[in-house]
């Protein structure tokens, strides 16, 4: 009898990543610590209005504080760095976010490796990127983060498996080929240039789709019994793969919407949340250092 396919329903996942932050927060309250995440954005793109507004609601939800700040279109790069050091200087901020993308003009590469790393809660730095490669990152970028967190929900084993990631963005593609590979995965990253990808997909034991291309990927490209991850989300809620052909041929699949997307917003409240704890860790040590047993 064939085993029964798994819908890997995201919105259940992020549920359940939420419900264990609950306790965690008002133990923070309890000590003095309100969780705050800062979400930056500059322009008036209305896509990352939208999104910065469903990060914001879904900190509000949980009991995190959201402090919103909105930069006019013509900030330069040299002010936007200055606004994120003296973020970086707010106790009360465990978290940055920088909205990407930012308007044309502004150097975002040099923004975003401005933030501190104990506040890289997104995981967009190089620092944090180079951590999550070595195995000991904090807080590695949340799509990622999201696509494990999805695979451990659902006792998704990556060991051993031959994973294909089509993508090598810095922020998902490259991070979860290196997430799969520090699990024992064996990892094949594709991209633009890769020759006769559908051959090397239907080799695949787990394929994530982070391609930025809508229905890229197809079912005949998957191989029986694999687990297709997609981490797309393009206009009019359609993912990186085709959804009813890959899923003839999956073993597991995450829809879109409703997949990894939630649970990457919940895994970027997971970080704050960490980086908030971490807060109160430190001012342990500090306090132990001036007023010894």
């Amino acid at each position: 009898m064939a085993e029964k396919k798994i819908i890997l329903d995201g919105i259940v996942v992020a549920k359940h990543v939420k419900d264990q932050l609950k306790n965690r927060i008002e133990e923070l309250k309890g000590k003095g610590i309100e969780p705050c995440l800062a979400t930056i954005l500059v322009g008036d793109d209305p896509s990352s209005e939208t999104y910065v507004r469903m990060k914001g609601n879904a900190c509000e939800k949980l009991g995190i504080i959201s402090k919103r700040i909105h930069m006019p279109k013509d900030t330069t790069t040299q002010e936007l760095l200055e606004k994120i050091a003296e973020l970086n200087d707010d106790l009360s901020v465990n978290g940055i976010l920088l909205q990407h993308p930012v308007p044309g003009h502004i150097d975002e590469r040099k923004a975003f490796e401005a933030i501190a790393i104990e506040k890289d809660v997104d995981g967009v730095t190089s620092l944090g990127y180079g951590q999550t490669a070595f195995g000991f990152g904090e807080y590695p970028s949340c799509t990622p983060a999201a696509i494990l967190e999805i695979m451990d929900y659902y006792k998704l084993n990556a060991e051993g498996m031959h994973a294909v990631v089509i993508g090598r963005s810095p922020i998902l593609g490259k991070p979860v080929s290196a997430l799969l590979l520090n699990r024992n995965a064996t990892v094949t990253t594709c991209h633009s240039y890769t020759k006769d990808l559908p051959r090397i997909v239907k080799q695949a034991d787990i394929v994530v789709a982070a391609v930025g291309k809508p229905n890229f990927v197809k079912g005949e490209w998957i191989k029986e019994g694999a687990i297709v991850l997609d981490a797309g989300y393009n206009e009019g809620n359609i993912g990186d793969a085709e959804y009813d052909s890959c899923f003839e041929k999956a073993f597991a699949i995450t829809p879109v919407p409703g997949g990894v997307g939630p649970v990457t917003i919940s895994m970027l409240l997971k970080h704050t949340v960490q980086a908030a704890e971490k807060t109160l860790s430190n001012k342990k040590i500090v306090s132990s250092q001036y007023f010894p047993n």
